[in-house]
């Protein structure tokens, strides 16, 4: 058996019983979170497990089958699906998946750059100062969202929120892996028990104490449980970009494509965080092979498959990553396994409907901590890359990106050939734009204190004491190589 790090790298080995459950805790694992976007957004559960599925089948195929990575959906891409279908409205939802799918392009245009190019040029127009803020704004936009759902009845909510909180902190094992779908499950009981016990039908809703405060079931969403069938068509027509294609609605184009476009900026980094996180828990270094650009491209692909027939964004998942550093069971084939108990439950309509009649306190619980968890994620990719906020410049960019993504809501019009058309745009995207062009133009605070650096340097052993905050300042790594073999000559000497 081959083993690195002490993992098992061919689980073949362990039987293939053992390998289907290893498979099935991994799709647990992505579950939770993977379902909650879609019951976010309004989007079709089924179709978000088949491409789930699909989509981490595509990524395994492009990146030669190495990479033991699960695509699951996408929370970054939900501030843009709220501001193109705010009330998760049928008909915009395929604008917006449209916006999502041209986001997916983006990853394929960074790995086009990267294998010509090499990843280290094309990356330092992605640093942590202006990816962190992003990705920060990106959980704090959504924050109201989250709070309007909680209104609905807060005890729900808390109830959702604490199952999650001590999952995480308290969990042992599976516990500590899936809190988010341990939360929605422990809500949904408590909502259950109580609808049966002391619910009362209020304008189609089932709620407590006759109040729209203490909401619990839709009854609609109820009926359909009972309606659904077992076994059906994951998507339908109407939910795929075949809609954008047939009415042709061109304000929503562009409205869609400027403000949901550069939250793949965000997502981008997150995913090079992913494959990075996922090399070091194996041992193995999937940003040199199969090559980062490989990972991007089945990313990118696998989204914009799914955009294109109505299911969210693909990104690969932490989740598992977790799975992967519990289990010590490293072979890509279970996570292939796991990609297909997503595909075969997302035949089942019954299974979907059942999902999208949770309360909307659950949904706001539990979204409550994953929006932040996303800016939490931002803050941690600031301080892991020890972002000195002494320096004006980063202090610029970070409350810029901040500003403009949180703040900023424009709405105007252009003219064009058939007259004007209105148009909208996110503070995100000019948030992201702001950024990346702030830090290519700006200049390092503190380049003029490090002119002369060599002659100050008297030693070996401060130059390389100093030599990670000295780094990133052009003509250094001259100086210092030009430092090390005058000391190699006198040493021989």
């Amino acid at each position: 058996m081959s083993r690195k790090n002490d993992g098992i790298y061919d689980a073949r080995q362990l039987g293939y019983p053992k390998m289907m459950v290893l498979g099935l805790q991994h799709m647990f694992a992505m579950f939770g979170a993977t379902v909650l976007v879609p019951a976010l957004t309004g989007l079709s559960v089924s179709a978000t497990l088949l491409f789930a599925g699909l989509g981490t089948l595509l990524f395994h195929f492009l990146t030669k089958g190495k990479v033991p990575a699960f695509l699951g959906s996408s929370f970054a891409f939900l501030a843009g699906y709220g501001a193109i279908a705010p009330n998760g409205e049928r008909e915009l939802l395929p604008y917006a998946c449209l916006g999502v799918a041209c986001a997916g392009l983006l990853y394929l245009v960074l790995a086009g750059l990267i294998k010509v190019f090499g990843q280290h040029k094309v990356m330092r127009f992605f640093p942590p100062i202006v990816t962190g803020p992003i990705i920060i704004a990106i959980g704090l936009t959504l924050s109201a969202s989250a709070i309007d759902n909680c209104k609905k009845n807060w005890a729900i909510a808390v109830i959702a929120i604490l199952i999650v909180v001590i999952c995480n902190i308290y969990g042992k094992g599976m516990v500590k892996i899936v809190p988010i779908i341990l939360g929605v499950i422990g809500s949904v009981a408590v909502a259950a028990i109580l609808a049966a016990a002391f619910g009362s039908n209020v304008d189609g809703m089932i709620v407590l104490n006759h109040s729209d405060k203490w909401q619990l079931f839709s009854k609609a969403a109820l009926d359909n449980i009972k309606e659904a069938k077992w076994i059906g068509l994951p998507f339908h027509k109407c939910d795929t970009i075949y809609t954008v294609i047939k009415e042709h609605d061109r304000k929503l184009i562009i409205d869609a494509i400027i403000t949901i476009m550069p939250i793949a900026l965000a997502t981008i980094v997150e995913h090079i965080g992913d494959i990075s996180a996922i090399s070091s828990t194996t041992g193995e270094d999937y940003i040199d092979d199969p090559g980062l650009h490989r990972t991007l491209t089945g990313d990118g692909l696998a989204t914009i498959l799914a955009s294109f027939f109505g299911a969210p964004a693909n990104t690969t998942y932490g989740e598992n990553t977790g799975v992967l550093t519990l289990s010590k069971v490293y072979d890509p084939r279970v996570i292939r396994i796991a990609a297909c108990f997503a595909i075969l439950l997302s035949f089942s309509p019954k299974f979907a409907a059942v999902i999208t009649a949770m309360p909307g306190a659950t949904i706001g619980g539990v979204s409550l901590v994953l929006y932040g968890m996303i800016s939490a994620v931002g803050v941690r990719n600031i301080v892991e890359n020890q972002i000195d906020f002494s320096k004006s410049r980063n202090v610029i960019i970070a409350a810029l990106i901040l500003v403009l993504s949180i703040g900023i809501n424009y709405s105007g019009s252009i003219e064009i050939d058939a007259g004007r058309l209105e148009i909208s745009l996110s503070g995100l995207a000019v948030g992201a734009l702001v950024g990346i062009i702030m830090n290519a133009i700006l200049p390092m605070d503190d380049d003029k204190d490090y002119k002369g650096l060599s002659k100050t340097i008297k030693s070996e052993d401060v130059l390389f004491a100093n030599l990670d905050a000295f780094k990133d300042y052009k003509g250094l790594s001259k100086t210092i190589k030009s430092e090390s073999k005058k000391k190699n000559k006198k040493a021989k000497a």
